[in-house]
């Protein structure tokens, strides 16, 4: 991705930031993410998984889930946000067990489940990939106010996404939502909230 790409992806992500937190600066309950306030459910989704299951927020409640979307081919900022979140899983202990990386992608042209499945088990082989056609993830996108654009022609084109992760909590409610960015130990701080709230 060149810089052009990456300072958009920057950009996009803190619009969704902008766009989704109401309130972020009085941190509600402690989070480093940006939190929701009002908190709502979080919207649901039906996608084809890198498992070879359908993947719904619904199949991991009493989990906190880590939505987030990208892309196998990203050069920079897609495979450090994945493995942020496995460090952040590891450094979890016995609470990772409790929590649910989805990686929906953006680029279905080129991610399909084994495809997905075999790229994620290099950061952590819990992490979900979630793909479908074209149509339905951008119907996910605009749930969540993610936007992607497509980058150059031919087979090395990139995506410009939006790069924020979303929390969503045991409940199934959408909680706060983390830029690009952030270590792993916020990450495990906010989870660790979560699962206590």
């Amino acid at each position: 991705m060149g810089l052009a790409a990456a300072v958009l992806v920057v950009l996009l992500a803190a619009g969704a930031a902008m766009l989704f937190v109401a309130r972020d600066a009085a941190r509600p309950e402690g989070l480093k993410a940006g939190a929701f306030d009002p908190v709502h459910a979080a919207p649901e989704f039906a996608l084809r998984g890198s498992d070879g299951s359908k993947v719904t927020l619904a199949r991991y409640r009493g989990k906190v889930v880590l939505l987030t979307f990208g892309f196998t081919h990203c050069a920079a900022v897609c495979p450090t946000t994945l493995a942020t979140l496995a460090q952040a899983r590891s450094g979890l202990g016995k609470a990772a067990d409790s929590v649910q990386v989805i990686y929906v992608t953006v680029d279905p042209e080129r991610d399909d489940a084994a495809y997905m499945k075999q790229y994620l088990a290099a950061f952590d082989p819990t992490f979900i990939g979630a793909t479908d056609g074209p149509d339905t993830l951008a119907s996910v996108r605009e749930k969540y106010g993610v936007t992607a654009v497509k980058e150059g022609t031919g087979p090395d084109y990139a995506m410009a996404h939006t790069s924020s992760i979303f929390l969503i909590d045991p409940a199934g409610r959408l909680r706060a939502v983390m830029p690009f960015g952030h270590g792993a130990a916020d990450f495990v701080h906010d989870v660790e909230l979560l699962l206590a709230s």
